[in-house]
């Protein structure tokens, strides 16, 4: 494993011949409250991460004991002008969206407290592996706004409108065991594993296909909520982005060969 840093309060760490990075929340002293800086050095990193065609998937976790993030930085905001509101939020957004749009497929790995912005950021994730003391919510309306990092959007997508109308109105908190049930939460693991769990996952991707990883993500992600008709186009279209490719030749090579595939990833 190596790890390399992203200012002062973000890693990523690169396992598995580096095809697998870890983006590491570091921001122990305010259990990785997401101020300006903090969002723009996740904007950076998620950047980065999105130009590197090595790095097949991406694991989100935390150094922090108790939390996998709390959120925005209200200590911070608490000082704000509304001029600083308005220049704060392209960082924000690029924060969000950074980890979002990235191309190859992300895990998280969620313990302890992931709310509000920081629950945004593991929902922003395509899995998220939670362990026994997770609690996760967007509970903004109870300091009056509302989830800007696209947990309305993102929230429903899993649990279904009314169920995250209820959630995001009360603002309430949700342990593990529920959040499971809900589906606000993929995969429930024993107290303390949720990295390991998470990294074990990710290796297990990692072992596929990079173009073949990449096409199917853009595929399930754009063809997400159109009609059944539509998204069957934006499958084809993906379909063949990878069939003439050189994974598509080696995948099949070394199926009929009865190896281990050797990825030229292109």
């Amino acid at each position: 494993m190596s790890e390399r840093r992203i200012g002062e309060w973000i890693a990523i760490r690169t396992h598995e011949n580096g095809h697998v990075a870890e983006l590491v929340l570091d921001r122990p002293k305010a259990m990785n409250a997401v101020s300006t800086e903090m969002g723009r050095l996740i904007g950076q990193a998620t950047a980065e991460l999105a130009a590197d065609r090595d790095v097949r998937v991406v694991v989100l976790t935390s150094t922090h004991e108790r939390a996998f993030c709390v959120g925005a930085d209200l200590k911070e905001r608490n000082s704000f002008t509304d001029a600083d509101l308005v220049r704060q939020r392209p960082h924000a957004r690029a924060c969000y969206t950074g980890v979002l749009e990235l191309p190859m497929p992300t895990v998280a790995a969620v313990h302890g407290f992931a709310l509000g912005g920081g629950y945004e950021l593991a929902l922003s994730c395509d899995v998220i592996v939670a362990d026994r003391t997770a609690v996760v919510g967007l509970p903004e309306v109870s300091v009056g706004v509302i989830p800007g990092g696209g947990g309305t959007q993102l929230l429903p997508r899993r649990v279904g409108a009314a169920r995250a109308a209820e959630l995001i109105f009360s603002a309430r908190r949700v342990e593990a065991a529920e959040a499971r049930e809900l589906g606000m939460v993929d995969l429930l693991v024993d107290e303390g594993q949720d990295r390991v769990e998470a990294l074990a996952l990710a290796a297990r991707i990692a072992g596929n296909s990079p173009v073949g990883l990449r096409a199917a993500k853009r595929a399930l992600r754009l063809g997400h909520g159109l009609d059944l008709r539509a998204g069957l186009e934006v499958e084809d279209a993906a379909w063949r982005s990878v069939a003439f490719s050189g994974d598509r030749a080696e995948g099949v090579a070394a199926f009929n060969e009865k190896r281990k595939p050797d990825w030229p990833g292109e």
